[in-house]
């Protein structure tokens, strides 16, 4: 009983800090149609800035200023960058985001260095808001869950329900007729970049203390995030939102379940000597193969619905 309640409190928790992260580069991709891979370097960059703010100021200012800097220097690459090479179709956006990402990894192990920093949380949340069968969850944890579901809300709203968004879904489908009507259409492209470059810094604020903060945050979080918007939907935010829910709990299940092929065969009522030529087979554990099932859980969508879950564009 206890495995199964802390392996959903603890998939909700990581399932949300995707959706944090993801919901970003879903929000640049329904809007520009940019499939940015140096999204997760701003996450870092985001975990980065609140150490350093966090060392002379304090944890709070950080979670505020940091995300407003990453947000301010995505607005910049977007400005003098992306702009000019989105011109020149996606594979250049591909190759510049990609290239930029290595350069910003660089740049944080050149000023911060190559070892984890010691970037923390503030000490009043780590008491535990509630203890279940000897087991504490940490007051930090529930506030990374009201964070997630805070931008949820408001990125839903805002697209669907307020003038802004309104004007954002018109220059995605109708840019040329929103530009007539006095829209300044470049400008509001670069404000989405901002914004989804500052969600990314935001997550980056929030994982940092939970994570780890090193140069290589950026490498372990960017494949599993374009898995996340993949089997969401391209440019689908609720589909982001539940596909975030979905690789949280598999992972976390995968990891708290210490289940292997042998208990699947016992199950099934079957047998095979160890001295068979698949007996490495039999010795898997789920725990093992726990970080490969978000890959196939890709691959199985694209087979069966290449829009994925809840998206309309053609992956």
């Amino acid at each position: 009983m206890e495995i199964t309640l802390f392996s959903l409190l603890n998939g909700l928790v990581y399932g949300l800090l995707l959706f944090m992260l993801s919901s970003g580069l879903t929000l640049i991709f329904s809007m520009m149609g940019v499939l940015n891979f140096a999204h997760a370097s701003f996450y870092m960059l985001g975990a980065y800035f609140a150490y350093s703010i966090s060392a002379k100021i304090g944890f709070w200012p950080g979670l505020v200023i940091a995300p407003l800097l990453v947000a301010v220097l995505g607005v910049l690459v977007e400005r003098y960058g992306l702009r000019y090479v989105h011109k020149a179709g996606h594979v250049a956006e591909l190759v510049f985001t990609f290239g930029l990402a290595f350069l910003l990894e660089e740049i944080v192990a050149f000023i911060w260095g190559k070892e984890n920093v010691g970037y923390a949380g503030p000490a009043v949340m780590d008491a535990p808001l509630f203890t279940l069968f000897n087991i504490n969850f940490p007051i930090y944890k529930a506030f990374m869950l009201l964070v997630s579901l805070a931008i949820f809300a408001f990125l839903l709203i805002m697209l669907t329900k307020s003038r802004v968004g309104l004007i954002i879904q018109a220059a995605i489908t109708h840019p040329h007729t929103t530009a007539t009507l006095g829209h300044n259409v470049p400008l509001v492209f670069m404000l989405v970049f901002g914004v989804g470059t500052g969600l990314a810094g935001l997550a980056g604020v929030i994982a940092g203390p939970v994570m780890g903060t090193y140069p290589g945050m950026a490498v372990d979080l960017g494949s599993i995030v374009f898995v996340v918007v993949v089997i969401g939907g391209l440019g689908s935010l609720v589909g982001a939102f539940l596909a975030s829910l979905l690789i949280g709990f598999i992972q976390t299940f995968a990891i708290a379940l210490d289940v292997g092929m042998q208990d699947l065969l016992d199950w099934m009522g079957l047998s095979f000597g160890w001295d068979h030529w698949l007996s490495d087979l039999w010795a898997i554990k789920l725990p093992q193969v726990g970080p490969l099932l978000p890959y196939l859980l890709l691959v199985l969508v694209l087979i069966f619905r290449p829009t994925g879950l809840l998206g309309k564009r053609e992956t």
